[in-house]
C-alpha cells in the first residue's frame, strides 16, 4: 500500500538504451514514470532541421525501448506504477531548439487534444507534464496561458483521471509564462515539478529550502516536488545534495514528493540507480 506521496522518474530521452525494468521501483511509493519528450515538431527522419507542426505531438523518446507493450509491462509488474508524458522541452533531440509556436490558440488546441489523445491511449499513459522552455518571438504569454490551460482542461474533461503537471524553472522568462498560467489555470495542474536542479552548485540545503519556499510562494496552493539530476551535474547542484535537501524539506514537513532527471543519466552512470533508491527510500518513509 503506496503512502500517497509521490516520486516521479524522467526517461527516454538521452537515448542510453535504458527500459522501465532498469529502475528500482519501491512498491511503497506512487511512482510515475514520464516518458520525454512529446513534442509538436516533425519527426526527424522526415526534415531537416525539424519544425514546429502547432499541436499534432509525437513521440520522440525511446520508442523502441519504451514501447506500448514495455508500458503495459511494467505497469502490470508494479500496481504502484503509472507511466505519463513529458510535453516540449529544451530540443528536438539536440538537433534544435524546441519553441512553443502555435499558429492560433483555437487551431493548437484542437490539434494538442486529438493528438495527445491518441498518444495516450496508444501507450496506456496517465498524464501529461508541460515543460516548453523557449517562446516563438510572436507568441505573447496570454497565448501560451489560453493553449496550455484550454489543453488540460480539455483533456481532464475527457479523460478524469488524468495526472497534469507543469514544469518550470528560475529563469524570468520562464517564470514569466508559467506563472500567469498558474493563477489562471491552477485548478487543472495537479502538480508543479520545478526543476530544482537548475540552481548553481554552490547552493547548500539551507539555500535549497529558501528556493523551495520562493517557489512554493510563486504557485501558492500547488503540490511543488523537490527535485535533483543525476549524471553531469557539473556547475549544478549534486544528487547529494537533493537527497540531503529531501531530507531537510521532510524533516520541515514541506516534502510532497520528489523527481528525479534523469533515468537515462543514470544509467550510464558509475553510480547506477543508488540516488532512486535513497530517494524513493526517503518518500516511503514519510
Amino acid at each position: 500500500m503506496t503512502n500517497g506521496y509521490l516520486f516521479r522518474e524522467y526517461i527516454g530521452a538521452q537515448f542510453t538504451g535504458v527500459q522501465f525494468s532498469d529502475v528500482p521501483i519501491n512498491a511503497f511509493v506512487s511512482f510515475h514514470f514520464i516518458l520525454s519528450f512529446a513534442i509538436d515538431y516533425t519527426p526527424v527522419n522526415q526534415q531537416n532541421p525539424p519544425v514546429p507542426t502547432n499541436g499534432v505531438f509525437t513521440p520522440f523518446w525511446d520508442t523502441a525501448n519504451l514501447s506500448p507493450s514495455a508500458v503495459a509491462a511494467i505497469k502490470a509488474a508494479h500496481p504502484n506504477v503509472a507511466v505519463m508524458m513529458r510535453l516540449g522541452g529544451d530540443s528536438v533531440q539536440d538537433i534544435t531548439k524546441a519553441f512553443f509556436a502555435p499558429t492560433s490558440i483555437d487551431s493548437w488546441v484542437s490539434n494538442a487534444v486529438s493528438s495527445l489523445t491518441g498518444i495516450i491511449n496508444t501507450y496506456g499513459l496517465a498524464g501529461v507534464d508541460v515543460d516548453y522552455e523557449h517562446f516563438a518571438s510572436n507568441v505573447d504569454v496570454n497565448t501560451f496561458v489560453e493553449c496550455i490551460g484550454r489543453l488540460l482542461t480539455e483533456l481532464k474533461r475527457a479523460m478524469p483521471w488524468l495526472t497534469t503537471s507543469i514544469a518550470p524553472f528560475e529563469d524570468p522568462t520562464v517564470q514569466s509564462y508559467y506563472k500567469p498560467l498558474w493563477s489562471k489555470y491552477s485548478g487543472v495542474i495537479d502538480y508543479v515539478n520545478f526543476q530544482f536542479y537548475g540552481y548553481g552548485a554552490n547552493t547548500d540545503v539551507a539555500l535549497y529550502v529558501q528556493f523551495y519556499d520562493q517557489q512554493s510562494a510563486n504557485y501558492p496552493g500547488g503540490k511543488v516536488l523537490a527535485s535533483f539530476k543525476t549524471g553531469d551535474t557539473t556547475g549544478l547542484i549534486s544528487p547529494d545534495l537533493g537527497i540531503s535537501a529531501a531530507q531537510e524539506l521532510q524533516r520541515q514537513n514541506k516534502l510532497l514528493g520528489l523527481f528525479i532527471w534523469s533515468a537515462d543519466s543514470s544509467k550510464k552512470s558509475s553510480y547506477g540507480f543508488k540516488y532512486e533508491t535513497d530517494a524513493q527510500q526517503i518518500i516511503a518513509n514519510h
